[in-house]
């Protein structure tokens, strides 16, 4: 297997992580005279906000997905591969992947972050994350096998442990996760499992800091708190899950929750590539750029998105916040200063343009913070909703998640809750 990336004598820029700000780079770039490479582990662009929909059976996972092939299909000057990158070689500018070594002009990391455990082993191996597509279906396998289970028990102890869930981090994917499950309990698996007793099923939401959705306003946060105490879930601020042991977790005041589903949203760490030096990271695995997304010390280096930590804008002395938007805005900068670092012109600054956060904690039930107006309630749902549907690549897709939101609105019901186990092929032995 090698690259086999075509020789031009156009620069090569060499994008890793088709993210929103590698993805939007690369858009923009593809338009341009220069060679786009492009590389993923996946075939496709995740749609990240809506993750927890597709693990709580509300989306399918291709409504929220799109193939990066059909996004490039026009552009000759666009090479995508399909591969994981292990180490960056400064001194040769190159790249060493799965399938090679690929040289660069130009290279910009955008390969976003992962699950952050705290280094907590037993949380490693029980805990279930969502910061990918698979990881979202495994979850809503996770959690529909465990109420397959628990039909087939008596056990009392067991079944309420099947069927507890506890949710640990209070952002916006722990409260929207939360907040449809408390719904689905209300609404959905009643009808589905009518021999459970749902007074046994038990939500928890598990905040560390002292208020759910401590990244909005206050008002976005004691509103969504009220929100998620109406739906039945069980707020916990000022606690953490520290550890997992036979079957229960342990919060940091020593009480013992049974639970078989601890779903992980508490933190995030960047993605790594090997061979930087170790000054060059910061806070969360970040690697450090200036304020035109380069990497400290080098002219042809860059990160976009969650990977940079961007100190310099007077706005966000701590680092820009692991959005979207931030890594959209970064990706359309940076595909300007490429252009013009390849002139020779001077480049433009980054300044980041905060333009409000949202979530949704169920129906009718959603907090938006915009620069100058905070709002709650019906409306401030269907602001969420437009704002999600309009991000979704693709007019199919959008046209697949405005069916679904309707479906459900109108019928409180999902009919996507199916397990769906990847088979397991056999490796078949060469004969000899």
């Amino acid at each position: 297997m090698i690259p086999n990336i075509p020789e031009t004598p156009l620069k090569r820029v060499v994008i890793v992580g088709a993210g929103f700000g590698g993805l939007t780079l690369a858009q923009k770039l593809a338009k341009e005279n220069v060679q786009v490479v492009l590389i993923d582990k996946n075939n496709y662009h995740q749609f990240q906000p809506l993750f927890y929909q597709v693990a709580m059976a509300g989306l399918e996972p291709s409504s929220i997905s799109f193939p990066l092939r059909k996004v490039f299909q026009k552009r000759k000057n666009v090479h995508i591969r399909i591969t994981k990158v292990r180490e960056i070689l400064l001194d040769k500018r190159r790249i060493r992947t799965d399938l090679g070594e690929i040289w660069y002009d130009y290279l910009v990391l955008g390969m976003g972050t992962n699950t952050n455990f705290f280094g907590m082993q037993n949380i490693i191996e029980n805990a279930i994350p969502m910061k990918s597509i698979s990881e979202a279906i495994y979850l809503r396998n996770r959690v529909l096998e465990n109420f397959e289970a628990a039909l087939s028990t008596r056990d009392q102890d067991a079944i309420a442990g099947l069927m507890t869930m506890v949710v640990v981090g209070g952002g916006p994917t722990g409260t929207e996760i939360s907040g449809t499950l408390a719904e689905m309990k209300k609404m959905i698996l009643p009808k589905d499992y009518p021999e459970l007793d749902f007074d046994l099923m038990k939500i928890y939401i598990f905040e560390s800091s002292d208020e759910i959705l401590k990244v909005m306003s206050d008002e976005a946060s004691v509103k969504s708190r009220q929100y998620l105490e109406e739906l039945g879930v069980i707020v916990r601020v000022n606690e953490r899950i520290d550890d997992y042991v036979d079957g229960y977790a342990i919060t940091s005041t020593g009480e013992k929750i049974r639970t078989d589903n601890l779903i992980w949203s508490a933190g995030v760490i960047a993605n790594k590539i090997e061979g930087f030096p170790q000054e060059i990271y910061a806070r969360g695995g970040r690697l450090k750029v200036n304020e035109f997304n380069q990497l400290e010390g080098f002219h042809n280096l860059f990160a976009v998105g969650d990977m940079a930590y961007m100190s310099g804008d007077p706005g966000f002395p701590e680092g820009h916040p692991q959005l979207a938007q931030p890594a959209i805005q970064q990706g359309k900068l940076l595909a300007e200063n490429i252009l013009k670092l390849i002139k020779g012109e001077p480049m433009k600054p980054f300044r980041y343009k905060d333009l409000g956060s949202m979530a949704t904690i169920g129906r009718n039930k959603a907090v938006v913070d915009l620069p100058k107006w905070k709002f709650q309630g019906l409306f401030a749902w269907y602001v969420w909703m437009f704002v999600h549907l309009m991000s979704i690549l693709g007019v199919k897709n959008k046209v697949l998640v405005f069916i679904n939101w309707f479906w459900n609105y109108i019928t409180y019901d999902q009919s996507l809750r199916l397990i769906i186990r990847p088979k397991l092929t056999k490796k078949v032995k060469p004969e000899t």
